[in-house]
């Protein structure tokens, strides 16, 4: 993965992965563009992403696998901005129980009973998005706040 830095400031990208943010999963259909929230988990250079049978995303990456992620840390009483901006292609995986239940933990907790149900119940008619990113943009456009 090509890691490029803009010519102001920039930050740690394994500290931004390591938060539970939302991800944005930007996927191609017909040459429409579509966006979808997800939450993510990090791991081996690598994005994982739940696909739950509702999503339509999944459809859309075995179609083209091409896609783009984008990642926002923002907090508008510090002026914290950063972002990160990964290009690559995806793969629809099988569902694997391990790795979705580290992404929902994140989110979630560790303490599984106290999940919504919606996560508890997961399983193999739910698939996994496997990202590969080939390229990411890492940019800290943090800003000073008016005194």
């Amino acid at each position: 993965m090509k890691i490029i830095k803009d010519t102001g400031k920039s930050f740690n990208l394994e500290n931004l992965l390591a938060k539970p943010l939302v991800a944005h999963l930007s996927t191609v259909v017909e040459d429409a563009p579509r966006d979808s929230p997800v939450w993510f988990y990090w791991k081996d250079d690598k994005i994982w992403i739940i696909g739950t049978a509702s999503d339509t995303f999944p459809d859309r990456i075995k179609e083209n696998p091409k896609c783009a992620i984008g990642i926002v840390d923002y907090n508008q009483h510090n002026g914290l901005f950063l972002h990160a901006g990964f290009r690559g292609t995806a793969t629809v995986e099988p569902f694997d129980k391990v790795i979705a239940n580290q992404l929902i933990s994140r989110y979630l907790g560790t303490e599984i009973e106290e999940w919504d149900q919606r996560f508890k119940n997961l399983d193999n008619s739910n698939t996994l998005i496997c990202f590969m990113p080939e390229t990411v943009v890492v940019r800290d456009q943090s800003f000073v706040l008016p005194k």
